[in-house]
């Protein structure tokens, strides 16, 4: 189903769900379905405005980013395999539903995308989660990575890559490389943003076509201050 807006496109439920259900993701076509954008509300937009007012104080940053982070989260895991299963409850009935098929990981890219570690283990308490640190040069802005450290079997899992600010995309992409240097199938990896330009998309895209972004916002202008404010080093 196509959105009004040119080149949205909603993704449509499960066909099971009732009639009425609004889509909660919308795939973004200019990028050839590799992003997935959150459906705009008026909550999440009131979310995306707070973070950008530069009058927001430290604590409001802070708790309105985590449930803004909440949001991507889950639409992040929602992405993930699941499989079908049958349970019984305490009163004795069974009922048929689902479970996370195992093999699921995440990757922070230090250290904005610290931020959005307690997020993803506030919905998966178990979930093993590895680091990757890249640096730019302050002269020549090249990302450079300096240190990387994932689950030895990392290669068997899917990946959720987090990072919530790309303005560039240099530091995705460099990421990406060290993935696929512990031979992870770019297919197999979903990066969790919060705000993304249009350049940087492109650029990550570019080098890594299998890779899905999932954000809440493609717009020209990042709010680059979030790791500052988040954590306190303005």
């Amino acid at each position: 189903m196509i959105d009004k807006q040119e080149g949205l496109k909603m993704v449509e439920p499960a066909p099971d769900l009732i009639q009425n259900t609004v889509p909660s993701l919308i795939v973004d076509e200019q990028f050839e379905g590799n992003v997935k954008k959150l459906r705009i509300t008026d909550n999440i937009k009131e979310l995306q405005t707070v973070l950008r007012d530069k009058s927001t104080s430290r604590s409001d940053f802070i708790f309105y980013a985590d449930r803004l982070i909440r949001l991507i989260v889950e639409e992040g895991l929602n992405q993930l395999p699941y499989k079908e299963c049958s349970i019984t409850t305490p009163t004795g009935h069974s009922y048929n539903g689902l479970r996370y098929e195992k093999g699921n990981c995440g990757v922070s890219i230090m250290r904005s995308g610290e931020a959005m570690e307690q997020g993803l283990r506030d919905c998966c308490r178990s979930i093993r989660i590895g680091k990757i640190l890249i640096q730019s040069d302050e002269d020549t802005h090249e990302a450079k990575v300096l240190y990387a450290k994932l689950p030895p079997d990392i290669s068997r899992r899917k990946v959720l890559l987090m990072y919530p600010i790309m303005s560039t995309g240099n530091t995705v992409a460099q990421a990406m490389k060290v993935l696929r240097e512990h031979k992870i199938n770019e297919d197999n990896v979903i990066l969790l943003n919060l705000f993304c330009t249009p350049q940087a998309a492109k650029n990550v895209i570019s080098e890594s076509p299998g890779i899905t972004i999932l954000t809440s916002e493609i717009h020209p202008v990042a709010p680059n201050h979030f790791g500052q404010k988040y954590f306190g080093t303005e």
